[in-house]
């Protein structure tokens, strides 16, 4: 109807027209101007001609009983998870494998997505763990010389669901106001608004541990290290080789990939692997990963992480640092719509530099809670809430951010060096000084 309402426009304005240049200029022809549609065979044989654009197909219910219609893409059908926001400005792929994400929706502020497309050098882990995915423009077209297909054929072989053309501005002030939030999304027109609700008022993200989940099941060798074209900061200068045991509570690629650069050799093991096992391969250091959730639903890592401080030089990086904290003593809690983005400044309290980093955690460890002699090496200058520790007496640093970003600057890639170099001293150490430390590490003990 709209076709034809324009075409009888075009008519009327070129008869118009034509009229007019008739008496005054004859060598001068009016513009013609055809919009045509095409209509389907169903659509002719219905009498109904088939839309140029897609109508809303789905809706995102929150448990505050907010309703929110949009278009879907992507995989179908209905699931339930936590709704956050991330602020980051590009890099909407390694955010769909990072799996800290796991159990969430992620909702994207920066308003245009999918218009680079998916390459599968960019994936930071082996599958997509998060929920689904909330936008509030997919691009029609991709425009990327390493892009391998769209984001929906991508989201689709994945069975990740998809929604745009929602007002993302709303629902992240939304969030910032009232917290993060669980929600259904649903592409099910069977369900009613009010079973959906049910659905997300039912459900709760606290307590379930979700590093089982994404953590590899067997242990497992990696040596690939940033590629020659992306490399940066190492320029092949480390030439002494650290074996590192890596947990693997939801690891993301690039952080692998960091070490092998500085010079490591790492064995990665899951997420159950006993502390007595990974002390039998005798490593230069141990490095707790990032990973989904809350801390507190998984007192087996907390335990593991209690058997091998120490002993060795640890490194937590997001949960692996929230891990370290309450192994330590100290108490972790749930923040109210947490950190999610590649922009978050953070001061360096060593040096008095701010560093602009990637995060992405609901949860954070309470430097009040910490016994004597942990330091607060790091703070985020959002909130100030803590974001690095350091403990020189049992070769402990942590950082609840991530230095490999991707996607994010490089601003804390030194992180990784600083590691290098705590090993490095560990492993130099006089037999004396080993001594002392071990006598040392007996009376805390006792």
């Amino acid at each position: 109807m709209a076709t034809k309402a324009f075409g009888f426009l075009l008519s009327d304005l070129t008869t118009r027209f034509d009229s007019k240049l008739s008496s005054s200029s004859p060598k001068l022809r009016a513009p013609f101007l055809r919009c045509s549609l095409h209509v389907s065979s169903h659509a002719a044989a219905t009498g109904k001609e088939q839309r140029p654009w897609k109508n809303s197909d789905a809706r995102l219910v929150l448990e505050d009983g907010s309703i929110w219609k949009a278009k879907s893409f992507g995989a179908s059908g209905t699931q339930v998870g936590e709704v956050v926001f991330n602020t980051s400005l590009t890099g909407y792929q390694e955010i769909l494998t990072d799996p800290s994400y796991a159990g969430q929706f992620v909702l994207m502020t920066n308003p245009h997505i999918g218009n680079t497309g998916i390459n599968f050098d960019d994936e930071e882990s082996r599958q997509c763990f998060l929920a689904g995915l909330v936008i509030r423009s997919l691009s029609i077209s991709t425009s990327n010389w390493r892009c391998a297909e769209p984001l929906g054929d991508y989201l689709a072989k994945r069975n990740i669901m998809g929604i745009y053309d929602v007002d993302t501005r709303a629902i992240t002030r939304r969030l910032r106001q009232d917290g993060s939030l669980i929600g259904v999304l649903s592409t099910d027109n069977s369900k009613t608004d009010e079973e959906l609700l049910q659905m997300s008022r039912s459900w709760d993200i606290v307590g379930i541990d979700l590093i089982s989940g994404v953590s590899c099941k067997s242990p497992y060798e990696w040596v690939d290290q940033t590629a020659q074209e992306w490399d940066f900061n190492t320029n092949g200068s480390h030439r002494e080789t650290f074996r590192i045991v890596a947990y693997d509570f939801g690891i993301k690629l690039n952080i692998l990939r960091r070490l092998a650069s500085y010079g490591c050799k790492i064995t990665v093991v899951p997420s159950t692997w006993p502390a007595s096992e990974t002390l039998k391969l005798k490593p230069d250091g141990v490095l707790f990963s990032n990973g989904p959730g809350d801390p507190s639903a998984v007192p087996y890592a907390v335990e593991t992480v209690k058997n091998i401080l120490g002993k060795v030089p640890v490194f937590g990086i997001c949960m692996g640092h929230q891990l370290l904290g309450q192994a330590l003593g100290g108490k972790t809690f749930k923040m109210k719509f947490g950190h999610h983005g590649g922009n978050h400044p953070v001061r360096n309290l060593q040096t008095g530099h701010v560093e602009i980093s990637a995060q992405n955690h609901n949860y954070a460890v309470d430097p009040a809670s910490l016994p004597e002699g942990v330091k607060v090496t790091h703070i985020n200058l959002n909130d100030g809430s803590c974001a690095g520790l350091a403990f020189p007496a049992q070769k402990i640093m942590s950082l609840q951010y991530h230095p490999e970003a991707s996607p994010g600057p490089h601003d804390s890639d030194y992180a990784f060096k600083q590691f290098v170099e705590l090993m490095n001293q560990e492993k130099n150490k006089k037999p004396h000084e080993n001594l002392h430390h071990l006598s040392t590490m007996h009376a805390m003990d006792s």
